[in-house]
């Protein structure tokens, strides 16, 4: 496969799928916006499909790059009654090549990580953090055959050092993820990750059995 860069790109053997978890309300021309719309970019040049969860800021962005580098785009979005607060009350990003509407907070988290094979988590809010600590939570539970975890930005290092402080973390939990700071780099790390992969535990493929269907398509 041709990059864009004009580059011959390797593609992934086993991750087809990265979810890209980040914050609503980021602007074209901020920085992480323009570092997850990269990202993205790079991943889909490589044949990868990215999804997100659907609407603005670095889920827009993830979308908006997937479709620059010539790849798939798939939201998973929830529209919950009476909270008008929820993602901005925006309507879904106009990068998306499928929609994926679902009912609940939590059916749309799990989903969001079914899809996936692997994470890209940049900064956000609460939902962010529910996202990664749910990834990172299954990580650890079928290690071995686990989804990696990648983590954008130098902040993380805080955020994990006083995790890793003030809470208790099993040595293999320090394992499934790596902390990034430019695009180029998560491709990289990915790419690691997908040379290790030894195919994820069958409980994830329960969280949406229909997976494979919507990645072939």
């Amino acid at each position: 496969m041709v990059g864009k860069t004009g580059t011959r790109s390797l593609r992934f053997k086993h991750i087809r799928a990265v979810t890209c978890f980040g914050w609503s309300e980021s602007r074209p021309g901020d920085a992480v916006y323009e570092a997850a719309r990269q990202t993205a970019r790079l991943l889909a040049e490589h044949g990868v499909t990215i999804v997100s969860g659907g609407f603005g800021g670095e889920m827009e962005a993830a979308a908006r790059g997937a479709k620059e580098g010539g790849g798939r785009a798939i939201g998973v979005t929830f529209y919950p009654t009476l909270a008008t607060r929820f993602e901005a009350g925006e309507t879904a990003a106009k990068y998306l090549d499928q929609e994926i509407k679902t009912t609940t907070y939590l059916e749309r988290t799990l989903k969001l990580i079914a899809l996936g094979d692997a994470f890209v988590c940049f900064n956000g809010g609460t939902g962010t953090i529910s996202e990664w600590g749910m990834a990172w939570g299954l990580a650890r539970i079928y290690y071995g055959r686990h989804k990696p975890l990648v983590l954008y930005g130098k902040f993380w290092e805080d955020v994990v050092r006083i995790v890793e402080t003030k809470m208790h973390i099993r040595p293999e939990e320090k394992k499934v993820f790596r902390i990034v700071s430019a695009p180029a780099q998560a491709v990289r790390v990915l790419m690691n990750f997908d040379r290790q992969y030894k195919g994820s535990h069958p409980h994830y493929t329960h969280l949406m059995p229909e997976r494979d269907f919507i990645l072939r398509r």
